[in-house]
């Protein structure tokens, strides 16, 4: 089992912790994933605050490689816009894209990824602070 943490599942880890605590678990577990997309949302602002450790830390988990099928991401978009689900961004949509690929859940506090569940078949953990 692989887990790709969202980068909201990331910000409230590194803020407070308080509705991502599984994460933990996960890391010790050594089934957490990323990818350059993720990386790309989080370490800028890591920087901005001088965070270099975290960073490092970040660096050494395992990153999934992104391959962006634009074709199947149009579909998928017009999936969820057929079905009323409004305002999923691209990123999101590789995000899912990505988890598919590589058969893993993702562990996400973001709402977009609770309506694209069932729609496009995502694998998705409960963001639920109790493990």
């Amino acid at each position: 089992m692989s887990i790709l943490v969202d980068t909201s599942v990331w910000v409230e880890y590194f803020q407070n912790g308080k509705r991502c605590g599984k994460l933990d678990f996960f890391i010790d577990e050594n089934v957490v994933i990323t990818n350059d997309l993720i990386l790309a949302e989080l370490i800028p602002f890591l920087k901005i605050r001088k965070q270099k450790k975290i960073i490092e830390l970040l660096g050494a988990v395992q990153k999934l490689e992104l391959f962006v099928d634009w074709e199947q991401l149009v579909e998928h978009q017009y999936t969820c816009l057929k079905e009323g689900i409004n305002g999923i961004g691209i990123p999101d949509l590789i995000i899912a894209q990505n988890a598919q690929q590589n058969h893993c859940e993702i562990y996400s506090l973001d709402n977009h990824f609770q309506l694209m569940k069932d729609v496009l078949g995502i694998k998705l953990i409960s963001p639920a602070p109790n493990f």
